[in-house]
């Protein structure tokens, strides 16, 4: 008689590869540790990487609270170029000439972003507007109305400055666009920019440090899955969970 297949609870931290949208990771998790209560805290867009945080059965219930955290990225905006999904997956604009900026230039620019602020959604999002996702109606060639959201940009550094790619590291609330940060950069420029890279590296209080890849769960026994799940009371240790 086949032994059942065990039932994980705990936050499993995974390394999203590009070219996966969040919803594969949980689609191949689901079939890895043979569970369908799975879930995450937080969407990665299919061309960024890094920390995905999952939610194993029981802490499926954690999700509210874990997409609420701050969220910590590094990545690469390339100036005088604009796309229309305002990153490097879609289809260039506009091509102009980048001035010529020093780093203390380009830091300047980013200390602009700090703060409390309003920010318009990108068109090539999944937010819907009665009913619809965004990125149908933008795929259809429609501009429809989006309200400003709500969001703070905690911290904005750069990290490298070499004509027309700047590396940098942001800190912010939940719901921030990333790539909204790079191209509204560009607008402020006036050279135009589109995120090149995106990297996320830690969610609230958990790090991609600690994370595995979705190769190396596949190869994991059910005890050294159980060895790196994150249980609930560390990741949520203000909620209860049972």
């Amino acid at each position: 008689m086949r032994a059942p297949a065990p039932e994980y609870d705990g936050v499993l931290l995974i390394d999203k590869p590009t070219d996966h949208t969040s919803h594969d990771v949980v689609a191949r998790l689901r079939g890895i540790l043979k569970m369908k209560r799975i879930g995450h805290a937080g969407t990665l867009d299919p061309m960024a990487t890094g920390l995905l945080v999952m939610l194993v059965g029981k802490a499926t219930k954690l999700s509210q609270y874990l997409m609420s955290v701050e969220k910590e990225y590094t990545g690469t905006i390339k100036l005088g170029e604009t796309t229309n999904t305002q990153d490097a997956e879609g289809e260039v604009l506009t091509t102009q000439p980048v001035p010529a900026l020093t780093e203390e230039d380009v830091r300047k620019a980013l200390a602009g972003f700090l703060g409390d602020q309003y920010q318009i959604p990108p068109m090539f999002s999944a937010i819907k507007i009665k009913g619809q996702p965004l990125y149908k109606s933008a795929r259809a060639g429609e501009e429809v109305e989006r309200e400003p959201r709500f969001i703070r940009v905690i911290s904005y550094e750069v990290t490298r400055w070499e004509s027309p790619e700047i590396d940098f590291r942001v800190l912010c609330t939940k719901g921030t666009y990333v790539r909204t940060l790079a191209h509204d950069l560009g607008q402020r420029l006036g050279c135009g920019a589109h995120l090149k890279a995106l990297r996320r590296i830690a969610s609230g209080s958990l790090n991609v440090s600690r994370a595995v890849t979705l190769e190396q769960v596949q190869k994991m026994t059910p005890s050294e899955i159980e060895t790196v799940l994150v249980p609930g009371y560390e990741a949520a240790p203000s909620i209860a969970i049972g």
